[in-house]
């Protein structure tokens, strides 16, 4: 049921797959649990097939180690009419201990789709306490800087 899943985390092991040049695993590897988090949390809440709109922010703060396991966390911060932006956080450690450490964090907006690829209306989620008070804050100050962000890149479209 569309509306009720604000927050979705994958949980697997890095695998020597991942791992890039220097023995850690690649960021390109990374950017792609972010997106099936992203995915999977925007049609939870969505009930609809969504779509990668922006990916920005992305801090790889930590490496993370092939045979750590990765939680790759994704939650609804605020919605439009038809899109859904997702804050996501990656976190890695040893499978043995408890701990696990942030290494990668950024923000995702999806669009959900209907059956012949238009925009689609989405529930709308409304914070109730102060930290998704903060959250929402923060994603619409987000989007009024990537708007100048975007202006100016105008003049490096070719």
């Amino acid at each position: 049921m569309a509306g009720i899943e604000r927050q979705v985390t994958l949980r697997f092991l890095a695998e020597p797959a991942d791992v890039n040049f220097g023995g850690k695993v690649h960021g390109g590897a990374v950017m792609k649990w972010i997106d099936l988090a992203a995915y999977a949390c925007a049609a939870a809440w969505s009930g609809k097939y969504c779509i990668t709109a922006y990916a920005g922010g992305i801090r790889f703060v930590k490496p993370i180690h092939v045979g750590n396991i990765v939680e790759t966390s994704a939650k609804v911060i605020y919605t439009g009419r038809t899109s859904m932006h997702l804050g996501i956080d990656v976190r890695a450690g040893d499978p043995k201990h408890p701990e696990r450490h942030l290494t990668t964090h950024c923000i995702v907006i999806m669009v959900a789709v209907d059956d012949d690829g238009n925009p689609s209306e989405v529930p709308e989620w409304c914070p109730v306490d102060e930290k998704d008070i903060e959250l929402r804050d923060s994603a619409i100050r987000l989007m009024e800087m990537r708007k100048k962000i975007g202006a100016e890149m105008e003049a490096h479209v070719q």
